[in-house]
């Protein structure tokens, strides 16, 4: 057996297709966010980063680096174990009540990302409830995708954001079977929102429980931060919330939120949980003081969403292919993963702009685009700058501009 040949034609199939990822060497410049440096061929340069998904800039806030330098002078860098062997520290308890309140819960658990929180409460649930049926967003994020395999429950895929879909799979189940809702309430790669209220009705009528994974709308979203559930007004009514404290809360960290004993269940049985080094308590520090300056001002995310707007409005009048969203994340369509890619790499090596290609699994093939985050310090000369590139980009590389 050539295991070699194997490992060598399983990441040749990736650059035939052009999706092979590349990483980027790069180091932000702290104080000058969306500034960074870029390292590679004649050492580092200066760039400009359009798709952090640090969205309001707070991995660089300085309440937030001031809470980590304090964190770690008193504590030191590790949280020294799990969080029932000595990893429980005063700062992880204070960020899950602080979690729990945001979203209105009994309770709230901490998970070491995103990722994880997602798969070990899926599957924890799923197994904590025998012969359960979970009903999933076609979009789901991968990790979802991946707890709820874990939970060897029946899965039931219904069409994205289709109600009518899911009530028809809802209808056609055994009604004393145990039923859970997984959805996202921002889908990051097309920008759309799910109906949550809607989704709610549905449950109540067929005794279901709800998951909503608030991942990219927490701290961007309603009077507090608590994502589109708090906006909506309807967070009391969703099952548990999932969300993450590496994106508008700038830091790393994964959590879910619901009543206190499904959280004492979470927390006692996921073994994602339970056999895991806890976060530091530098990395809990940061995200705990994220957490509560976007709980009190809402001038970060009004300025994003500002800066979101205006981004579209310029691609849109230059005739660029701007996917039409109604949230902060502004997607061009490029249909090619090559041509993704070769645009990429443009846009960095000549014009120092920063921007990854999105293609399959990420999306559907075909659908292969370029994802901009501005924040609230993308100036208006700045966008002018990446519109600019990307039509002269467009038209050199013979990509069809928007009709």
């Amino acid at each position: 057996m050539n295991y070699d040949q194997i490992f060598k034609a399983a990441i040749d199939r990736l650059h035939d297709e052009g999706r092979y990822r590349v990483f980027i060497d790069i180091v932000r410049n702290k104080g000058s966010y969306p500034n960074a440096h870029c390292f590679g061929g004649n050492g580092p340069r200066p760039v400009t980063v359009w798709c952090s998904n640090d969205y309001l800039g707070m991995g660089q806030h300085p309440a937030v680096v001031a809470a980590m330098e304090e964190a770690l002078h008193e504590c030191g860098a590790g949280s020294g174990g799990t969080r029932n062997i000595s990893g429980n520290t005063h700062y992880h308890v204070q960020l899950e009540a602080e979690l729990a309140s945001l979203h209105g819960k009994d309770g709230a658990l901490l998970f070491t990302s995103g990722y994880v929180s997602n798969e070990a409460a899926l599957s924890t649930l799923g197994k904590l409830l025998p012969g359960c049926i979970i009903y999933s967003d076609e979009l789901n994020h991968a990790s979802m995708i991946a707890g709820i395999k874990s939970s060897g429950c029946e899965k039931r895929v219904f069409r994205h954001n289709d109600l009518e879909h899911l009530e028809q799979m809802l209808m056609e189940a055994d009604p004393e079977a145990p039923k859970l809702i997984a959805f996202e309430s921002v889908y990051s790669m097309d920008g759309d929102i799910a109906p949550i209220a809607a989704i709610c009705d549905l449950a109540d009528r067929y005794g279901a429980l709800t998951y909503l994974d608030e991942v990219h709308a927490v701290g961007m979203y309603g009077a507090q931060g608590g994502g589109i559930s708090e906006r909506d007004c309807v967070a009391q009514r969703v099952t548990i919330i999932e969300g993450t404290l590496g994106k508008a809360y700038g830091v790393m960290g994964g959590y879910i939120a619901a009543s206190q004993q499904i959280i004492d269940c979470i927390r006692s049985y996921a073994p994602g949980f339970i056999f895991t080094t806890s976060l530091s308590p530098v990395l809990v520090a940061g995200a705990l003081a994220s957490v509560r300056h976007l709980k009190v001002s809402s001038a970060e995310r009004e300025a994003q969403q500002a800066a979101a707007a205006t981004l579209k409005k310029k691609f849109a009048a230059a005739g660029l292919p701007v996917m039409e969203t109604v949230t902060h994340i502004v997607p061009l369509l490029v249909g090619c993963p090559v041509k993704a890619k070769r645009v990429s790499d443009i846009l960095l090596a000549e014009y120092g702009l920063y921007v990854q290609p999105i293609n399959y699994p990420t999306v559907p093939r075909g659908t292969e685009r370029l994802r901009f985050t501005p924040g609230p310090v993308h100036s208006a000369e700045m966008m002018d700058e990446l519109t600019g590139a990307l039509v002269e980009i467009w038209t050199r590389e013979e990509i069809r501009l928007a009709a």
